[in-house]
């Protein structure tokens, strides 16, 4: 890397001459609307049949034999988190160290698309898109049940006691930690890379295009191919395991207001209405149907927070909540960077270096569709709108639903651990509403917001999966509905979902598969990262704009 990064800096501006009239070229041809058309009706079969066969494997493989499947997934992904928890802490500090230089270098401002580049979205509708994309359903369900979890079970290195306010502390820290800067900056940082390459260098939608100023011409090829196929296939299979939990959760919630019990038949009708709903959003393209109901979704969840604010223990939320956000301040990189080595600790790996895969796994693809929707903002804004904001969002919400989790649980003598413990995860956000006003009218709106959740995540990813399998994608055509393939990704999902859930003991085995993507995906994230440490240094990104037609807009100067 050290060798190549001289070559770019000498080669700067044969790089920005080549790509400006690859640019040139590629604008004839994309511009005429047939030719377009065509090449966008073929399929990447390097990208698309590995990752439908794999499914479909995992999927049979999981119903023959669970418990077998179960144990080789689990043997590879413990060997993964023991021998490679140090690059997974390390790297996600490293992410956002590099966010923070990408903020205040001069490529923040950039801008996505070149100088004239119109924005695909507003302001607000971007940040709404961007905020449902990466939260899905978790943040619902989990930022009440994690707490629990380690308020009796704290980490060794805590040297907390079970049930104690120390413990209760170090909670809440941990919930910040898991939610917060560190997962949105390993979001933030491909999103960046894919969002210049993509728009300005003019390469192919692809996570090949991440690499390329890195690796060279190889990772436009069969190599290129092969790595999205890898990253695709812990994507699909991790929302397809999204997806059983989150129908799950919501048929506890309806088997509470009516007669709704467990069943294939119920798990399939709530599984079948959340893919129609993704799929009809994905289809009706970005502006009209992931847009609004991302705009929606938002304004549901500051709905439910401000009312949980103001309805629950309200003085503990806050005192708490600025005590515990201090801790995490001031003990930030030693616990991020914390891998059990010394204390011999299982909670680490078990908690703090699996979701460090579990992001990892998700972010190439839904870096790309980041990367997409930021057309017209530069980079400081994208750091802005995809790691800040987020992260000071997730902040407030943790400090509101982890707090009152916390809160009734100390006061109520294990109220919610005993509710985890017997009726699961779900349960927990259930028994909290259930103790406040007008709780039969605020667990519809749960369930409704759970279901947009799943669905405004879905709708995103299942658009880039598309982008992604489809040949002759360009910055040109990012309007483009693909949408045999958003059905037929939509309907894959959905289908392996529910036989996962119905009749082969969970969707255990599709998530360890998925989470076995967090180490290549790693891979690739530092792959990234170093290609934008490449295209800084040979000044690719900043050498004198070139007389080219911009995204949205013609005739205007454009970064090449």
């Amino acid at each position: 890397m050290l060798q190549t990064m001289p070559l770019f800096c000498e080669c700067g501006w044969l790089l920005n001459a080549k790509l400006a009239t690859s640019h040139c070229e590629g604008d004839s041809m994309t511009n005429n609307p047939a030719r377009r058309r065509s090449r966008a009706s073929h399929v990447r079969p390097l990208v698309f049949w590995p990752t439908f066969l794999l499914l479909i494997a995992a999927l049979a493989l999981s119903i023959i034999d669970l418990q077998g499947a179960l144990a080789v997934a689990g043997g590879v992904n413990h060997w993964i988190l023991a021998h490679f928890s140090w690059l997974f802490s390390l790297t996600g500090v490293g992410m956002l160290l590099l966010c923070v230089w990408l903020y205040f270098s001069p490529i923040g401002q950039l801008r996505i698309g070149g100088a004239g580049a119109v924005p695909l979205l507003s302001r607000p509708r971007w940040f709404a898109v961007t905020l449902c994309t990466t939260l899905a359903v978790g943040v619902l369900f989990w930022t009440t049940a994690e707490p629990i979890y380690h308020l009796h079970s704290p980490a060794a290195s805590w040297a907390a006691a079970p049930n104690s306010p120390a413990a209760a502390s170090m909670a809440m820290s941990a919930m910040f930690l898991h939610w917060t800067f560190v997962p949105y900056a390993i979001y933030t940082v491909p999103a960046v890379v894919f969002a210049l390459v993509f728009y300005n260098l003019r390469l192919p939608f692809s996570t090949g295009s991440m690499l390329k100023p890195l690796l060279g011409e190889r990772m436009q090829g069969r190599t290129g191919q092969i790595v999205d196929a890898i990253a695709l296939f812990a994507l699909v299979a991790g929302m397809a395991s999204s997806l059983g939990t989150g129908a799950l959760a919501i048929v506890g919630g309806l088997n509470q207001l009516m007669d709704f019990p467990t069943s294939p038949s119920s798990i399939g009708l709530v599984i079948a209405a959340i893919v129609a709903t993704f799929i009809l959003s994905a289809s009706s393209g970005l502006k009209k149907g992931i847009a609004r109901l991302s705009a929606i979704n938002a304004y549901a969840l500051f709905f439910i927070a401000f009312f949980l604010l103001c309805c629950g223990p309200t003085t503990f939320i806050l005192g708490f909540g600025v005590e515990a956000l201090g801790q995490f301040l001031s003990q930030f990189f030693r616990m991020a960077m914390m891998t059990g080595a010394a204390y011999k600790d299982e909670w680490v790996g078990s908690w703090t270096i699996f979701y460090w895969a579990v992001w990892f796994a998700w972010a190439p693809i839904s870096a790309m569709f980041l990367g997409k929707i930021a057309r017209g903002y530069t980079v400081r804004d994208m750091v802005l709108v995809n790691l800040v904001l987020p992260s000071l969002f997730s902040i407030v919400w943790i400090g509101i639903f982890s707090g009152t989790a916390l809160s009734i649980d100390m006061t109520q003598q294990g109220l919610l651990k005993q509710m985890l413990d017997t009726q699961g995860v779900e349960s927990i956000l259930y028994t909290i509403f259930r103790q406040l006003p007008l709780s039969a009218v605020m667990i519809v709106v749960l369930l409704l917001v759970a279901f947009l959740n799943y669905v405004t995540a879905a709708d995103s990813n299942t658009d880039a999966i598309s982008n992604l399998c489809t040949d002759g994608f360009t910055a040109d055509g990012v309007e483009q509905r693909n949408m045999w393939q958003k059905i037929t990704w939509g309907l894959l999902i959905g289908v392996v979902s529910w036989i996962m859930t119905s009749f082969a003991g969970g969707v255990a085995g599709v998530k360890m598969m998925s989470n076995l993507g967090g180490l290549p995906a790693l891979l690739i994230i530092l792959g990234s990262a170093g290609s934008l440490i490449v295209l800084a240094r040979s000044g690719a990104l900043l050498a004198p704009p070139v007389l080219t037609p911009a995204i949205g807009q013609k005739n205007v100067r454009e970064y090449p």
